[in-house]
């Protein structure tokens, strides 16, 4: 299958990584509790942040795969910006379903998030969490939520008396309490609801949606983890290409060199996965086995990937001064995100 980019999307790519480039060096602050904001600002002004944006509100009215493309790239720099919450948590969802009025909402720069896992259960198709009344009151707790402080609003995944649906939460609101949970790559936040008000996401409680907005999170989370692999075997490649011992570079020893193909061979069908999930998405095909597939690449492989690539740098690996710690760090919250390994591998299996 050809996953070639066209025109517009070679655009997107070319873009973002320059934008990206010229902001390399900026790492943010990992406290969870803010983020690179010149980075992000950047990234605005370059009207990356509203590709999916409908056209009448001066967005680029595209899909999917040129959100992802986007999250790749960052993700190969590990930039630390609010990019997948914002932009495949809630800016995509939105944009695919929400009322006119709710996409008006959509501004740029503007920070979103969604709230989807639950303990024990991640991205639960029937969630504990619960909305009842036509304006909808939220219980429930949710966990793993990104920059829950930051975001103006949050894409809450519910059950409904007739079904389920995606409710739209002010975090700063009545009825909603955050509370700081440490994470690999800084902060998430657990989140208690208590009779919060909110807004269906597209006007009234619809399975659909809540699948949708799952399956944006998923294409989201391995585009991310597709650029994070890249940019942590760039790293490491040139690392063993550069560094010397006994008169020779360390990749011209064949056991390094056996390490390395597999992280090269590893990364590459990871990006296949991701890119071919995202390509039947955003083409309104049923894509649910592709991101199952690709989701359980990146909770299984990814994080051997970065265990490979830290042995390869040596002590390197381990100061913190250097960037590989954040290809981890994102790595292993992106994996939790989704599940984890036995998880997918579990969905994977009751396919069959």
């Amino acid at each position: 299958m050809e996953f070639a980019f066209e025109e517009t999307q070679q655009a997107v790519q070319g873009l973002a990584a320059d934008v990206l480039r010229r902001e390399a060096g900026r790492v943010g602050d990992r406290d969870g509790t803010s983020y690179d904001e010149a980075t992000w600002k950047a990234l605005a002004d370059a009207g990356l942040l509203t590709l999916a944006v409908p056209e009448r509100l001066g967005g680029a009215g595209l899909g999917v795969l040129e959100t992802s493309i986007v999250l790749t790239e960052i993700g190969r720099t590990a930039a630390n910006v609010p990019a997948l919450s914002t932009l495949a948590f809630g800016v995509l969802p939105i944009s695919r379903h929400g009322t006119t009025a709710q996409q008006d909402g959509l501004l740029d720069g503007q920070l979103l998030t969604a709230a989807l896992n639950e303990p024990s259960a991640p991205l639960p198709s029937s969630p504990r969490t619960t909305a009842l009344g036509a304006q909808p009151r939220v219980t429930g707790t949710k966990t793993g939520v990104p920059h829950a402080d930051l975001a103006h609003r949050m894409l809450v995944s519910v059950s409904t008396p007739g079904g389920a649906g995606v409710v739209l939460v002010d975090p700063g609101g009545d009825g909603v309490t955050l509370r700081r949970v440490p994470s690999s790559s800084g902060v998430e936040w657990a989140v208690h609801f208590e009779g919060a008000r909110g807004e269906f996401l597209g006007g009234q409680p619809d399975r659909a949606v809540l699948d949708d907005l799952h399956a944006c999170a998923l294409a989201g989370s391995c585009a991310m983890g597709d650029g994070a692999v890249a940019g942590a075997l760039g790293l490491t490649a040139e690392h063993v290409r550069t560094r010397h011992q006994f008169g020779k570079p360390l990749a011209a020893f064949q056991a390094v060199a056996q390490q390395i193909a597999d992280v090269y061979i590893a990364a590459r069908t990871l990006h296949l996965a991701a890119g071919s999930a995202c390509w039947r998405l955003g083409s309104g095909l049923d894509a649910a086995e592709d991101l199952d597939i690709a989701a359980w690449w990146l909770a299984e492989e990814a994080p051997a990937v970065l265990q490979t690539c830290h042995h390869l740098h040596g002590g390197l690996g381990l100061d913190i001064t250097y960037p590989l710690h954040r290809y981890s760090s994102l790595i292993t919250d992106l994996a939790r995100l989704v599940g984890g390994a036995q998880h997918r591998l579990d969905l994977l299996a009751a396919r069959a």
